[in-house]
């Protein structure tokens, strides 16, 4: 009777022992399987990011973004994590708002989601071989721009940006980078990073209008190629000194235009120190560049006839960069509300106009003021007219269109 129950105790021993090891296994296996599942969403995630920011279909239709230098203040992990322009740098300093204001809804692609599939750094495009319906991989690379529109702020920038969108071999960064002006110490891998990818063939643009005014960024371009092209969009100094007031004006309360043209308390005379009237001086500024670029490194797009012409100027553009004359006339229609030009694809696909923010109303500023205006910027006009070899008929209302 002893050794029946004996073995009775033991056999139930055995169960609940084996019990609590199928539990404990269970439960350990569930675990693991746990952290695998998140890991693997967490790479998919990061795997999807990285092809979408690599391709153009994240970063650049995400119009209002940064780099964000606080989780990767180096740019190693070659991610277009981006941030709110308006917020605080790594210093605890704000950053200064964006040159052109804010970008558009969205931009053209060269690649359209429906007709290809994406790889890490290849795109395998559809029916592009042989009849037979072979695919082609093609292979792709981010590379430091071999054109840059380093100005003027104002201008027109933002638009020629926009337009050259268009062309199918003319891929653009997302917002101003501002690399040869405040992130230079970031190195030229970093600035590599910022910059889209790109198939052989393909001009990589960068558009930052502050370059055009910053004394080191002329040296710094040239150190980085000789060879590079630049792109420099100018309108009448006079409405483009207005323009700028406008902008800010748009954004915090100031003084009325008239308070803050003149020095105070003169009779008259032009406050050079304000940011709107020293940009204006175009002659100063590109006297620093001709000190490392020739002439014909440069190509200056006139404001006014982007906005009126604009087929006309980017003929210009494109024969400028060596490309292959596809953005015309049939890419453009008039907004006779805003008074500004909109995009559309030749299928009239994508068709959308700049920002909201494009052809805003000027204040009114009296005759007067626009008079002693213009006397201050002749003899600088006259100078860079001098340098360019283009005369933009600033001073007497009438606008070159060659």
């Amino acid at each position: 009777m002893g050794l029946h129950l004996a073995k009775r105790c033991k056999k139930r021993r055995f169960l609940v022992s084996l019990i609590l090891f199928v539990s404990l296994s269970s439960y350990l296996l569930y675990i693991v399987f746990a952290c695998c599942q998140h890991s693997l969403h967490t790479h998919g995630v990061d795997t999807q990011r990285r092809l979408e920011a690599n391709i153009g279909t994240g970063f650049e239709r995400d119009t209002s973004i940064q780099q964000d230098r606080r989780h990767d203040p180096k740019g190693q992990l070659g991610m277009d994590t981006r941030i709110y322009s308006n917020e605080n740098d790594e210093n605890g300093q704000r950053w200064p708002e964006e040159d052109d204001e804010e970008d558009t809804d969205r931009d053209f692609e060269k690649y359209d989601d429906n007709d290809d599939r994406r790889e890490h750094g290849h795109v395998v495009m559809n029916n592009v071989g042989p009849s037979n319906g072979t695919n082609k991989v093609v292979s792709m690379s981010r590379k430091l721009p071999q054109a840059i529109i380093i100005g003027v702020k104002k201008c027109g920038t933002r638009a020629l940006l926009e337009f050259m969108r268009l062309h199918p071999d003319v891929r653009a960064s997302g917002p101003e980078v501002h690399f040869f002006d405040r992130y230079y110490n970031q190195g030229l891998d970093w600035y590599r990073q910022q910059m889209p990818m790109t198939i052989d063939g393909q001009v990589t643009l960068e558009k930052t209008p502050g370059y055009f005014i910053a004394p080191d960024v002329p040296r710094r371009i040239y150190n980085m190629s000789k060879e590079v092209k630049l792109l420099v969009v100018v309108r009448d100094p006079v409405t483009r000194a207005i323009s700028d007031y406008t902008q800010t004006a748009s954004k915090r309360e100031t003084k009325e235009f008239d308070k803050l043209v003149f020095v105070r308390n003169s009779s008259g005379v032009v406050d050079t120190s304000w940011g709107a009237i020293r940009i204006g001086v175009y002659a100063k500024h590109f006297e620093t560049w001709l000190q490392y670029f020739p002439r014909s490194s440069f190509h200056f797009v006139n404001g006014e006839e982007l906005i009126r012409n604009p087929a006309i100027e980017l003929m210009k553009v494109q024969s400028f960069l060596g490309l292959k004359a596809t953005i015309t006339e049939k890419n453009f229609y008039y907004n006779q509300t805003k008074g500004f030009p909109c995009l559309r694809k030749e299928d009239n696909s994508n068709a959308h106009c700049l920002g909201k923010t494009k052809g805003r109303q000027h204040p009114s500023v009296e005759p007067g003021i626009i008079k002693r205006l213009r006397d201050f910027y002749r003899p600088f006009n006259a100078k860079f007219y001098q340098l360019t070899g283009v005369n933009f008929h600033w001073d007497d209302g009438t606008y070159d269109v060659r």
